[in-house]
């Protein structure tokens, strides 16, 4: 009863925030204080054991004496620095014993709960980093820092807004969980009962059905929960059957699954709520991201239906049985509904320039006027599901905040010590003035920092690690932010630590690695596309609408092409040099406008007549089987 009460007061108290209504009621505080009760709060439901990203210690074996101590004091010290936060900021210069003691405890306290929610990963990033700041002045070189004593560092990073209680945690706080409580509302109404349905409705009875159900309820699924795992886990029990009942190996299955629920978080328009937290740290309209994410969203899926199409036609995969299909009709007369929620958001986005908080709450709003009037089948809201969607939002939100107090403490390093430009600098001097060289060094930094982490967690560090070096070469701020957000959740499908694709190995039953192998091949775009659109930002809609519309055209020919030769089928079966000649011709095809000049055009015409070919000699070649078949 605790952790439900601590985790439905979290989620009322950001609601409260992300409504305004403090200013409302004429009562005015520093967001500093909200966020300290925030953060108070959420150290308490990690350390009852109330961890939504993999089961704790503490949830396991039961709660300790050690485990109550900690959520009393984090708790306690959370609301110390909440109620005289005005005098601890006037009085942080002095460095006084209270500021001091309550930011080392602070700082303890929030690395242990970080690393019984995601693990030691980002907990030695952080103690790394920290430590590089004390000591940074004694290295010579690029990577000199300025001189913090310890102290000063401690305060500084608890009571700074630049520090624990900053930018990234209001975020977190305000957007990321008014998002998921939109999520939640849309879920227990019967929101995700309609994808589902909607999805095998539509897909379910062309070839290779059942992979294309999985591909359009996951990403509809994962541009709301945010979390690719819990993404998985919802859909996956499902799609996961039916892609191995139709036919298709345990592994392909597995990694269609992962990837498409990988892909959800750049699924504009709610991408997971990272976007948001894009638009919040450039300081640009939450539209902008969003046109700018389109183009490669468009892509990543292109290819994967692709990839599930023509693999079901090499393999000979039928659709899914007949009767398992619910007619689009009987679907769309039910559910129809469930479409308002995101018009509403859109809506107070686009047309009344609302912030992205505001907007969650309108589609919430929605979600929570159709669960309680119309539902979705037998499912339907009753009003104490509202408190089951408040305290499980509170439960989801614990890992996120806990991953934006540690990115706080980052971004508080690297601008009390001056690191962020040293790291920048040092980066910039790596890639040595060659823009592709620091972005293979910057995607390589992307993979290796993303492991085992959540897209939001991963997207937070790698704002402030790597994107400023990339936006200091003169890449484009959007494009850097999305390179690094590609690249970054890629990770979870990437060996060694294939988080993703780990997760839907073991609802296959197939091999982890192998999984792990298999979604990097259906995921490919997302290693690609980044590079292109760093050079060429038509992708992103940057720019001549006459260049864009080449660049998307000629890129989506050439996602086909590369998915077909990956598979080997185009129209026919492709033996290895006529997979060669469709890779190549792909590949012209995508070379978009920007990289080479007037040459590009004329590369992609190229690339255009190859696939031509190869598309007509297979028509060929089948028709000779045919007739070959016929005539025996």
């Amino acid at each position: 009863m605790t952790r439900a009460a601590l985790a439905g007061l979290l989620t009322l108290l950001s609601l409260g925030q992300a409504a305004d209504v403090g200013s409302r009621l004429a009562y005015s505080y520093y967001t500093e204080q909200f966020l300290a009760v925030v953060l108070g709060l959420s150290l308490a439901l990690v350390f009852l054991g109330q961890n939504g990203m993999q089961g704790t210690a503490s949830s396991r074996r039961g709660l300790g004496v050690l485990d109550l101590v900690l959520a009393a004091v984090g708790l306690g010290l959370s609301l110390y620095v909440a109620w005289f936060y005005p005098s601890l900021v006037g009085r942080a210069l002095m460095l006084p014993w209270d500021a001091l003691i309550t930011g080392i405890l602070l700082f303890i306290l929030v690395l242990e709960a970080l690393r019984r929610c995601v693990g030691w990963v980002l907990v030695i990033v952080v103690l790394v980093i920290a430590g590089y700041g004390l000591i940074g002045h004694l290295v010579p070189g690029i990577l000199q820092t300025r001189e913090v004593a310890p102290a000063r560092m401690a305060v500084y990073l608890a009571f700074d807004p630049n520090g624990l209680l900053g930018l990234t945690l209001n975020v977190a706080a305000t957007v990321v969980i008014a998002f998921v409580f939109f999520g939640q509302l849309l879920l227990h109404s019967g929101g995700a009962g309609f994808f589902n349905d909607i999805a095998s409705a539509t897909m379910g009875r062309r070839r290779g059905g059942a992979a294309k159900i999985s591909i359009v309820a996951s990403g509809l699924f994962g541009s709301i929960s945010g979390v690719v795992v819990s993404n998985i886990v919802a859909t996956g029990v499902v799609t996961i059957r039916l892609m191995v009942n139709s036919g298709f190996r345990r592994t392909t299955a597995a990694a269609v699954e992962a990837v498409a629920s990988t892909g959800g978080q750049i699924a504009p328009p709610v991408m997971g709520a990272v976007a948001f937290l894009m638009a919040d740290i450039l300081q640009k309209p939450y539209s902008e991201i969003v046109v700018a994410a389109i183009v490669p969203a468009l892509l990543y899926y292109v290819s994967l239906f692709a990839q599930a199409d023509l693999l079901a036609a090499k393999q000979h995969i039928k659709p899914v049985e007949g009767e398992e299909m619910p007619p689009i009709g009987g679907v769309m007369a039910r559910g129809w509904v469930f479409i308002l929620p995101f018009a509403a958001i859109v809506v107070a986005l686009f047309w009344f320039n609302q912030r992205p908080e505001t907007a969650a709450l309108w589609g919430a709003g929605a979600a929570l006027a159709i669960g309680l009037t119309v539902g979705y089948g037998e499912t339907r809201m009753a009003l104490r599901h509202l408190w089951d969607c408040l305290v499980e939002t509170g439960v989801a939100i614990t890992d996120i905040i806990m991953i934006s107090a540690a990115a706080g403490f980052i971004i508080g390093v690297l601008n009390v010590t001056g690191l962020g430009f040293a790291v920048t600098y040092a980066l910039v001097d790596l890639g040595q003035g060659n823009l592709f060289l620091l972005l293979l060094i910057s995607a390589a930094v992307c993979l290796v920092l993303g492991m085992g982490m959540p897209t939001v967690g991963v997207y937070l560090l790698l704002a402030v690690l790597v994107a400023p070096s990339l936006v200091e070469t003169g890449v484009d701020p959007i494009a850097a932010h999305l390179f690094i957000f590609y690249l970054g959740m890629m990770s979870m499908v990437t060996p060694p630590v294939a988080i993703g694709a780990f997760f839907a190995a073991s609802i296959a039953k197939a091999p982890p690695m192998e999984t792990a192998f298999e979604s990097m091949r259906f995921g490919w775009t997302a290693y690609i596309i980044p590079f292109l659109f760093v050079f060429s930002p038509a992708l992103l809609l940057i720019g001549s609408p006459l260049d864009s519309l080449i660049a998307v055209v000629t890129a989506v020919l050439g996602v086909y092409a590369i998915s077909a030769a990956f598979i080997g089928w185009l129209h026919g079966p492709a033996g290895p040099l006529r997979r060669i000649a469709i890779g190549i011709a792909g590949a012209a095809l995508l070379l978009p406008p920007g990289i080479g000049g007037d040459l590009t055009l004329w590369i992609n015409g190229a690339g255009l007549l190859g696939l031509a070919a190869a598309w007509g000699f297979g028509r060929e070649t089948s028709a000779d089987k045919l007739a070959e078949a016929v005539r025996h």
